[in-house]
């Protein structure tokens, strides 16, 4: 269950949030939270515990993802473009129909995640833990992200 001061805080919006964070060094736990199409824009989110969150489409353009565990969170039609989820616990959130275009989901733990129709154009993965069937996808549509999973097995040495 989420802190309720980390909620009260972020109801007050995100200027207040950001800068509550720059002064703070607690790690935020807003697990469970209902954020549903909450306007998150540019929120600094690192390391910030959303287990199961509800962030059914909120607006997290350009949000600091870095670190934070969205295990089981919902993320459906959210607005993720050019968030950074860096080293991130994505292990199976619910991306159906997300923008996700131009994120970076650098080393994240994507297995499980649930990624259909979302919009990935510019999407970085490297590094990223991907399950067969979604790299089996990617490889076919490497189109959709940059680095992609494709191009890194095509530069492996034949042998190798």
């Amino acid at each position: 269950m989420a802190d309720d001061e980390h909620e009260a805080i972020l109801k007050q919006g995100v200027e207040a949030w950001n800068t509550w964070r720059g002064q703070s060094g607690a790690r935020p736990d807003l697990s469970e939270a209902c954020l549903e199409r909450a306007e998150l824009e540019g929120i600094d989110l690192h390391g910030t515990n959303l287990r199961g969150a509800r962030l059914f489409m909120a607006n997290l353009h350009g949000a600091n993802l870095r670190g934070a565990d969205l295990e089981e969170a919902d993320l459906q039609k959210a607005w993720l473009e050019s968030a950074d989820l860096e080293g991130a616990n994505l292990h199976r959130a619910d991306f159906q129909a997300a923008i996700l275009r131009n994120a970076n989901l650098r080393n994240t733990r994507l297995k499980g995640a649930y990624l259909r129709e979302a919009e990935m154009h510019g999407t970085q993965l490297e590094g990223a833990g991907l399950s067969l069937k979604q790299r089996l996808y990617f490889m076919r549509h490497p189109h959709l992200i940059r680095d992609s999973v494709a191009d890194r097995d095509s530069r492996k040495r034949p042998g190798a």
